[in-house]
């Protein structure tokens, strides 16, 4: 369903208009109480604000640590998918957080990928098919100060590569 909601935008909106404005309020994200704050014109950046309020305010008074995970969530795997486009299949492999300390303001994540990045990336599918990225984010209050680390691999596949192996029952999908 959002997937077809996403291209009637793209056709009305740049890319980084629909992920500013339209994830923010549909139902899957705005559940997390993140917001975007800022996207990069190429989607290489997309800056959310976690903010504190009633709506995930847990019994110490700090924002319930499955609103800072899931608002972070879905960010890296979408902005690849509008980077790489549509010849790659992308999707999250693994996914782990570690609370440093309660967030009792507002919290803050900046989602970055590099060009470098992208062209590593890029080489590796065409290397070996597919690949698991990793990347790290820290999910900070406005002065930088840690309250969560949280590790995300991705998997990144040629879609031609992807669909020989889920047809295939004597090759395993890592």
């Amino acid at each position: 369903m959002y997937k077809k909601i996403a291209k009637i935008l793209y056709k009305i909106f740049t890319p980084a208009a629909v992920y500013k404005y339209f994830l923010s309020i549909s139902p899957m994200y705005r559940r997390s109480t993140g917001k975007i704050k800022y996207v990069s014109k190429n989607l290489d950046t997309i800056n959310i604000e976690i903010p504190l309020s009633y709506k995930n305010k847990n019994y110490a008074d700090s924002i319930f640590g499955g609103s800072l995970f899931s608002a972070t969530d879905p960010i890296y795997m979408m902005q690849l998918i509008k980077i790489l486009g549509d010849s790659y299949i992308i999707w999250d492999k693994y996914s782990s957080i570690h609370y440093i300390r309660p967030a009792k303001e507002n919290a803050y994540a900046s989602f970055v990928f590099s060009k470098e990045e992208i062209d590593n990336i890029k080489s590796g599918i065409r290397k070996n098919g597919e690949i698991v990225w990793d990347k790290k984010l820290s999910i900070t209050d406005k002065n930088g100060g840690i309250f969560c680390l949280l590790e995300k691999k991705i998997c990144i596949a040629d879609k031609f590569f992807y669909n020989g192996k889920i047809n295939n029952p004597h090759i395993s999908i890592n």
